[in-house]
């Protein structure tokens, strides 16, 4: 932009206007730019954001210290200095020989910087007098440090605080709104009492972990109960590795996911976890008396042997704040400016934010960022970020849940999509180097309805020598993503692509998910494939004339061999190039395997391949690998509205089971070869035993009906034990049992992760029986599987390798961001069936429904609808109702409702209702209606 310097070389954004056009503000009406110190970029990251602030000046020394400070800021400033509407410059001030600083004696690094940058600010302003304009532009220095201020003042610089200048814009008062609370003390309610035990400091806290004095872990608050939270211990001690924390002071303003201190209370202050729900509902944010009831209610005499490990937040180590999604309730004295938010997710506490938009915010979606919680405060304070649009919408609810779950969903950049191959997109000969032409095979893909990203295909035929030859073929994704570029770190980043009800959020641009990779019928597509051959008694050759297609675009492939008890002889893998005669919905796949009419090369092929499917499936059962259940609900919906008309639980057919054998075995194939190459970086994925106490549930609600079902007793020893037991827990006259008790073990079960083959020694895979695993056969939708494509692509001498495929410790970092990424998206998708759950039931008025109870607590039971696989909450208490006597006994989980007594897998009938009272956490509401209570 400047007129005296020359042209700046290309790079992100435009830099700064020649003649800066900006918000008027009443303290310099003049053009000028904005130069921000380091905390206060920090601090008020939301302001710099806003469209409204433009022309400003990142210095490299504020810019090196945010990076060190704050990973997330860093991210999001440089993400603004690459957008060209804004207008911000980032300067170099530590390689130019007119603002670089040396550090004098005595003097800190700080205050080195906070020098650095007034020199900075000065030269600027020197530099810019030399234009000759008849309106001179002006720098101005943001600074909320006093000190820094009043040294700039003195040094004859412009300095203005965040709050004074903001408050300065004539035409933008909302903005004041976003200013983040500075400090704690002076948001002090001033009358407010002390509610809270002073946090110890950081560097006592690192010597009491030292010393053993505290514990060190992850806090996870309770969504059923606001006044109790688990600490999970970091470290590999087996002893007081969960700790239970209870009541508002122990909890010591500990938020959802903080590291955090703890100190263990002794043993006779124990106390057990509690079952009782309480929400906080109140709206008076300093009723401290009514907390200390709720927490009375918490300690209601319990077995000893209940009671776990307890103890009290004494401090925090690293704070997990992230802006939260909610909604204003608006506070009842007129005018008033102070409100508390709440927020979506019911573990967050609520916030007490400032703004003078409390009128246009009411019933409206928004975001809110916590700055502080002040130890007289009975809740943190914050400011207000921006407004997602209404309560109820589709689109803003669906804005929120992929907020709140962490899932990136912004439009793929330019400089991503820069990296896609151009259109028209051919093969060449290079491309052919290392592949081999499978396009005359009679492949076909089998997914659900309406599926557009395939990464996977099939194929089974007899061949000259008498054996069968079945070909599991997988989109070559990473033929076209390479290492370290945009596109190849975009991909990273999201890990997974995620599937809403009605929407799907993919992990690499549409170009290669439902185009270039995907593997739809009569398209020749790059893939990897196993190729499987397999021993028959009747041997028949089928040659098909590969003329035939004349198609010839270009894809990638990979093979095995077998005997007929479908025991693999040899493996081998391969880059190929298929053409995929079929795409099949499930139900199609069905009906050609069990049509009697039907006999061509395709539907041979499915036969052959569900045949042997069914040999695989059982030697995987009598390893002792698990059947589990989760009941999973498929939304009908209209065509104009995009509203849910009907919904049903997923019907799972043989073919299901088919693709999904094959699939195993290729991941377990391709684990093992990826191993034998790389025994240090090999990308695998395991799924660890529960520990035992995680089957007290299941046992205990076995137990319930074992007077009932002589066959039931569910043993845990092993996983080949458990299997063996939930095979035999059947009933004829209770046919859904052995459902709810694959259901509930499914909840006894661990997270499946991924992991890095040096930094680990237990490989085994619990659910699946299998001793090695990895994720092969989904490229297009998760980034592990391109990791391993590129690891099985070295192995077989089909690619070059680089060195973060070779590092394990880049490797494992990795792991723990696509273990992250794909927790978020199960929960974003749960989140998107519950909110369409809500809309079908909104039409419904009352519906009266047959229901099992899965789990009883103090004052409710959970229990699940078969016919539409949803889950709810039935409470006894009722604000405004007398409360019924209640009799809970937790030995063989028991709820005595007045006199009726209900126990875990009670068949019962409920009345299922939207409950809309609460806008912000509407909810479906379950009424027990048979047995009357």
């Amino acid at each position: 932009a400047c007129r005296l310097c020359p042209p700046r070389p290309a790079g992100p954004g435009l830099g700064l206007e020649a003649q800066p056009s900006g918000a008027a503000s009443s303290l310099c009406p003049g053009p000028h730019y904005l130069l921000p110190d380091t905390n206060l970029l920090l601090h008020q990251i939301d302001i710099l954001e806003d469209p409204v602030i433009k022309n400003v000046i990142v210095l490299q020394t504020v810019l090196q210290e945010v990076r060190n400070r704050s990973a997330p800021v860093y991210k999001r400033i440089r993400d603004v200095i690459g957008n060209p509407e804004k207008h911000f410059y980032s300067f170099t001030n530590e390689h130019h020989r007119e603002t670089y600083i040396e550090q004098e004696q005595g003097e800190t690094s700080n205050d080195r910087n906070d020098r650095a940058i007034r020199v900075a600010v000065k030269w600027y302003s020197e530099h810019l007098k030399k234009i000759q304009d008849e309106e001179k532009i002006q720098v101005i220095f943001l600074t909320n440090d006093r000190t820094n201020k009043e040294k700039a003042l003195e040094e004859g610089i412009t300095a203005y605080t965040c709050e004074e200048y903001i408050k300065s814009l004539i035409a933008n008062p909302d903005l004041v709104d976003r200013l983040a609370c500075v400090s704690d003390e002076g948001k002090e309610i001033e009358s407010g009492k002390i509610i809270f035990p002073e946090h110890i400091p950081l560097s006592k806290l690192q010597q009491g972990i030292k010393s053993g004095i505290y514990l060190q872990g992850t806090y996870r608050a309770s969504r059923d109960n606001y006044l109790e939270a688990t600490v999970w211990v970091h470290g590999d001690a087996e002893e007081n590795k969960e700790i239970i924390i209870q009541g508002l002071k122990h909890l010591n303003r500990a938020v959802h996911e903080d590291i955090v201190a703890v100190e263990l209370l002794a043993r006779d202050e124990w106390v057990a976890p509690s079952s009782v729900v309480l929400q906080d509902d109140g709206q008076n944010e300093d009723d401290i008396e009514n907390e200390e009831e709720k927490e009375n209610i918490l300690k209601t005499a319990v077995n000893k042997d209940m009671l776990r490990p307890t103890g009290k937040v004494v401090g925090i180590i690293k704070r997990n704040w992230r802006p939260f999604c909610g909604m204003l309730s608006k506070s009842q004295i007129k005018e008033a400016r102070r409100h508390l938010f709440t927020p979506a997710d019911r573990r967050i506490p609520r916030i007490r934010i400032e703004t003078r938009q409390a009128d246009t915010l009411e019933g409206q979606r928004i975001v809110v960022a916590i700055d502080g919680w002040p130890r007289n405060s009975r809740y943190p304070n914050g400011h207000f970020v921006k407004n997602l649009g209404s309560a109820g919408d589709k689109e803003t609810e669906t804005e929120v849940l992929l907020l709140e779950h962490d899932v990136p969903h912004q439009p793929f950049s330019q400089g991503v999509l820069s990296f896609l191959p151009k259109m028209p997109w051919t093969i060449t000969e290079q491309d052919m180097k290392y592949r081999e032409d499978l396009r005359h095979l009679y492949v076909c893909s089998v997914d659900p309805p309406g599926c557009t990203d395939i990464d996977d295909a099939l194929h089974c035929r007899e061949v000259e020598n008498g054996n069968i030859e079945v070909g599991v073929h997988i989109a070559d994704v990473s033929h076209f993503i390479r290492p370290g570029n945009a596109l190849d770190e975009e991909s990273a980043k999201r890990g997974t692509t995620v599937y809403l009800c009605e929407k799907r959020i993919d992990m690499v641009p549409e170009l290669l998910s439902s185009n270039l990779c995907s593997l739809r019928s009569n398209v020749d597509r790059y893939m990897y494939m196993i190729h499987t051959l397999i021993l028959t008694r009747n041997s028949r050759c089928l040659y098909v004339d590969f003329n035939r297609f004349p198609s010839h675009r270009l894809a990638f492939s990979c093979i095995w061999e077998m005997n007929h008890k479908a025991e693999i002889l040899k493996t081998r893998f391969t880059k190929s190039i298929i053409n995929s005669k079929a795409s099949l919905t499930y139900a199609e796949a069905q009906m050609r395997i069990d049509s009697a009419t039907m006999n061509d090369d395709i539907t041979t092929s499915l036969r052959g391949l569900n045949k042997l499917a069914k040999i695989l499936k059982k030697k995987r059962i009598d390893n002792g690998a698990l059947t589990l259940s989760s009941p999973e609900v498929r939304f009908h919906m209209d065509s104009e509205t995009h509203d849910p008309i009907d919904l049903q639980t997923k019907e799972l057919k043989e073919t299901n089971s088919m693709v999904e054998e094959f699939m195993l075995l290729a991941n377990v194939s391709v684990a093992q070869k990826i191993y034998d190459e790389f025994p240090e970086f090999a990308l695998l994925r395991k799924h660890p035993a529960p520990p035992p106490s995680n089957y007290d549930i299941l046992v205990k609600a076995a137990k319930t009906k074992a007077s009932s079902y002589h066959n039931l007793e569910i043993k845990t020893d092993s996983a080949k034990a458990l299997a063996e037991s939930l095979d035999k827990a059947e009933s004829p006259t209770f046919p859904y049992l052995n459902t709810l008790l694959r259901i509930l073990t499914t909840r006894c079960m661990m997270q499946a992760v991924y992991f890095c083959s040096g930094m680990d020694n237990d490989f085994h895979h619990y659910g699946l029986a299998s001793p090695i695993y990895t994720h092969f056969t989904s490229p297009i939708r998760r980034y592990a599987d391109i990791i391993v494509h590129r690891l099985l692509a070295v192995a077989i001498g089909a690619d070059s390798t680089y060195p973060e495929l070779t590092d394990k410790h880049k490797l494992a970092d990795m792991c723990k961001n696509l273990n992250y990424r794909h927790k978020m998206a199960q929960y974003a998708q749960r989140a998107s069936v519950a909110f369409h759950t809500q809309l079908f039931f909104k039409s419904k008025g009352v519906v009266n429904e047959d229901a099992y109870i899965l789990f009883v607590r103090k004052n409710a039971v959970v229990v699940l609808i078969p016919k539409y696989g949803l889950e709810g909450t039935v409470f006894f208490e009722e604000k405004g109702k007398p409360t019924p006597r209640l009799d809970y006994k937790n030995e063989v989980p028991s709820l005595t409702v007045e006199d009726t007594t209900l126990r875990v897998f009670d068949k019962v009938k409920v009345n299922i209702m939207l409950d809309a009272s609460n806008i912000q956490h509407q909810k479906i509401r379950m009424v027990l209606v048979e047995p009357k209570v």
